[in-house]
């Protein structure tokens, strides 16, 4: 079974982020659930992405990369939307990496070195007409990453919101987030 360091996006720890680590769990993987915002949750994403604009990307990427220390380096790195940042990052750049799920979110490789890593598989998921994920780069940033990398996969739902997955949100959807979760547990299980 895998061993999975997930992060969550920028509403915080919500309850929903959590039943998402639950179900990992009761697969029968191991997952960690640092909170980077230190117990702040909000109800709005505007609220939080504020929250992170004002504490800085860079200090909530360390805390990730600091929520690393002390586990063994044998991860897949998960991360929601905001949480990319830092599973992103590590998949890319700590040693022993496993794989990397991306949630709502991509960033260009460049952005923590020249390639992905060979032999690291991802995949990344998003709606394929979230102004997020489709107007702010994200998709292209994944594209471009499953052009370039063996093992990358890019998987598209049909709709609009960006935190689709989050069974807490009004922007939850059951549909795509079950096959989101069928898609996740698919690619744990063939982590080896």
């Amino acid at each position: 079974m895998a061993e999975v360091l997930l992060f969550h996006h920028a509403q915080g720890m919500t309850s929903g982020v959590r039943e998402f680590a639950e179900v990992l769990r009761q697969a029968g993987h191991t997952v960690h659930v640092p909170d980077l915002f230190e117990g702040r949750v909000f109800d709005d994403l505007d609220e939080g992405v504020g929250y992170a604009q004002k504490v800085g990307f860079g200090t909530i990427i360390e805390r990730g990369v600091a929520a690393a220390d002390g586990l063994h380096q044998w991860l897949v790195y998960a991360g929601f939307s905001l949480g990319v940042l830092p599973a992103q990052k590590l998949a890319q750049t700590r040693a022993g990496a496993k794989g990397a799920l991306l949630f709502h979110s991509c960033v260009p490789v460049s952005e923590f070195g020249d390639v992905w890593p060979q032999g690291v598989p991802v995949q990344v998921h998003g709606m394929d007409t979230d102004k997020f994920f489709m107007e702010e780069g994200d998709v292209g940033a994944a594209r471009a990453l499953v052009k370039a990398t063996a093992g990358a996969e890019l998987f598209l739902y049909p709709g609009d919101r960006h935190l689709f997955a989050d069974s807490s949100l009004p922007s939850y959807d059951a549909e795509a987030a079950a096959l989101l979760t069928e898609r996740v547990l698919g690619f744990l299980a063939r982590v080896k």
